[in-house]
């Protein structure tokens, strides 16, 4: 995926990747946790594909922090 918001999606796709590690989870295990597959995780992990708001909303519920942490940015 290239477009115009290609880095605000790296930018959520490296922090859930954060998020995920600092847990201790696999890709598989958050899949699951969010009920969605582990190739659509690894694909917006990577920036590879957009996802739909919803889908944010389960990751960062599976993840047990605030919605909001996905879209704070490091310089």
């Amino acid at each position: 995926m290239k477009n115009r918001n290609f880095d605000t999606w790296l930018g959520i796709g490296l922090n859930i990747l954060h998020y995920r590690k600092e847990q201790g989870l696999t890709q598989m295990q958050l899949a699951e946790k969010a009920n969605i597959s582990r190739n659509h995780i690894q694909r917006i992990e990577t920036a590879a594909c957009s996802c739909t708001l919803d889908t944010l909303i389960d990751i960062a519920e599976a993840l047990n922090i605030p919605l909001i942490k996905l879209f704070e940015f490091k310089d």
